[in-house]
């Protein structure tokens, strides 16, 4: 279970989460909603353990995968050299499944600078499912990304079995998730 407790976290002078409390099973997919600015980025952040909560409690099954709202590609290497930097040496021989997973079979050889915001976004996305958390938090995954691809893809991660928290602003990926939590 994924339990957080009376979670506050202020940045700056804003109160971005105010005594959050929310539990969420260690299985499915959970589609985090709400406006822009709610605090749903910074809620992954806490999650990850990027960010020190004012107050409250977090309880997470395992360690985190993930995926930065901003892709965060590094400009000299290429799509598969991305995926391989998430990868421990005796396994980067295992990027091209998690390109094919995203869709991006085949452009293993491609620079950042040649890619499109959908393809950027795709490649960030699969350098954070390679990761293999225990849990998989990601940033709205699919912007840039076509709604029907983002579903093909949003399949395949569901197939990986592990606990996945999104976020996003397409009501119909939040669909295909197993519970929909409004932030905010």
């Amino acid at each position: 279970m994924i339990e957080i407790r009376e979670l506050t976290v202020r940045l700056g002078e804003r109160t971005v989460l105010d005594r959050l409390t929310l539990s969420l099973p260690e299985e499915g997919m959970t589609f985090l909603s709400g406006p822009s600015g709610v605090g749903k980025t910074t809620l992954l952040r806490v999650l990850a353990g990027l960010l020190r909560p004012e107050g409250g409690e977090v309880s997470m099954p395992g360690r985190t995968a993930l995926l930065f709202q901003e892709d965060r590609l590094f400009p000299g290497r290429t799509v598969r050299e991305q995926v391989e930097a998430a990868l421990p040496k005796v396994r980067r021989e295992e990027a091209e499944r998690w390109l094919e997973l995203v869709e991006l079979g085949g452009e293993g050889d491609k620079l950042p600078g040649e890619l499109s915001g959908g393809m950027a976004r795709r490649t960030a996305l699969a350098r954070a499912l390679a990761v293999e958390g225990e849990v998989y938090l990601l940033d709205e995954p699919f912007a840039g990304v076509d709604l029907e691809r983002a579903g093909r893809i949003l399949k395949r991660i569901r197939e990986l079995g592990r606990p996945v928290l999104l976020t996003g602003h397409a009501p119909e990926l939040a669909e295909e998730c197993d519970r929909i939590v409004e932030i905010g």
